[in-house]
């Protein structure tokens, strides 16, 4: 991915934006590609913006109309969706967080002119910690921006886990005045945004996540669809976790009259697959959601637990039968197998109803 994002192509682009006054665009080119393809992914960045540093030097003040002068025209208004921008613009994010954190006002400017070009989700974070109320106040007026892309920082930066962002002192329920004006937006980059956070919050505090969608399903103000795809994205975490109030919500009883029988098919084996059959039996219409849960043994005598989706549907006066063939992957790096006692779990509606144990064999 670092070369695809950041490679010679990418930089002779970003300095062709910069040349003239006084911008020296090959040296600029050189001494950027002196160092690049040594270093990480966001090694990469950092050095960009330090290179961008050294070629226009000075504070933000200085330096915005420099910056501002050399982007090109915002990304497609039209969209609405996947659209996430050129990685190049990254470190110009980098760079201003850097000059600029002791100028919120100018940063602020500038960042909600980048962001619609690449996502500033990242960049946003530092003057959040510094400032935080002048950045929650811009983000009110950014709430109702006529760029999505710039809507959807308001969600995105604020996030409490945002992966590769630096943490921010928010407490959790600081940004949720602004998801409530953002959570009937028009457009899935930002409604998915929202949901993306609420799925954070939930991680620390279910509750506050269940009853703000519970506030959200009553004012009605977004379309019925897209707010119930939004609760479900939002409280996958807390399903996965078999969280009875999120089950309760997504339409499933976790106090259904339910039996579930598993067939494990045969042997185990790394590098093969895990077959199975479920059965779920139901007296009348009942909704479940299906996942299974394999307890893998680790290295040391740990045990880690993976949930998998395997059917959302209703059993309609009878039995839902389902098959599943999960591969056990011998060359993964991510996750080593190792052979041994193992345990398979099918959950319903958040609820565990069958364990039976298996032999993973080498």
């Amino acid at each position: 991915m670092k070369d695809q994002l950041f490679n010679d192509e990418k930089v002779r682009y970003l300095a062709g934006l910069f040349a003239g006054d006084g911008f020296d665009a090959d040296r600029f080119h050189a001494r950027v590609m002196s160092r690049l393809l040594e270093l990480e992914l966001k090694e990469r960045m950092a050095w960009i913006a330090a290179c961008l540093g050294e070629a226009v030097p000075g504070e933000l003040p200085e330096v915005a109309p420099v910056i501002l002068a050399a982007l090109p025209p915002p990304l497609d208004p039209s969209l609405g969706d996947d659209d996430f921008g050129d990685f190049i613009f990254a470190p110009l994010g980098e760079w201003v967080a850097e000059i600029g954190i002791g100028h919120p006002d100018v940063a602020l400017d500038v960042l909600e002119e980048l962001t619609q070009r690449f996502s500033m989700e990242w960049a946003i974070r530092p003057f959040l910690n510094r400032w935080p109320e002048d950045v929650l106040a811009r983000m009110e007026l950014w709430a109702a921006h006529d760029s999505y892309h710039v809507r959807r920082l308001v969600s995105e930066g604020t996030r409490p886990r945002l992966p590769w962002g630096m943490a921010v002192g928010l407490a959790l329920d600081d940004p949720l005045p602004l998801l409530d004006r953002l959570h009937g937006d028009r457009t899935r980059y930002v409604t998915r945004s929202v949901a993306n956070h609420l799925n954070d919050i939930a991680k620390k505090d279910p509750d506050l996540v269940l009853r703000r969608m519970a506030d959200w399903r009553a004012l009605g103000v977004q379309d019925a669809d897209e707010l119930r795809w939004m609760t479900t994205h939002a409280l996958r975490g807390l399903v996965k976790a078999g969280h009875p109030g999120a089950m309760k919500m997504l339409g499933y009883d976790p106090d259904a009259d339910i039996l579930v029988h598993v067939d494990i098919e045969g042997e185990a084996r790394i590098g093969g697959a895990l077959e199975f059959d479920v059965e779920v039996s139901a007296a009348g219409d009942v909704p479940v959601l299906v996942d299974y849960i394999i307890h893998f043994q680790r290295p040391g005598g740990k045990i880690s637990a993976k949930v998998h989706k395997l059917k959302q549907a209703v059993v309609r006066g009878g039995a839902l039968k389902m098959r599943k063939r999960h591969k056990l992957k011998g060359d993964a790096t991510t996750f080593k197998l190792v052979p041994g006692a193992h345990r398979l779990q099918i959950q319903v509606n958040g609820v565990v109803r069958v364990d039976q144990g298996f032999e993973l064999l080498p």
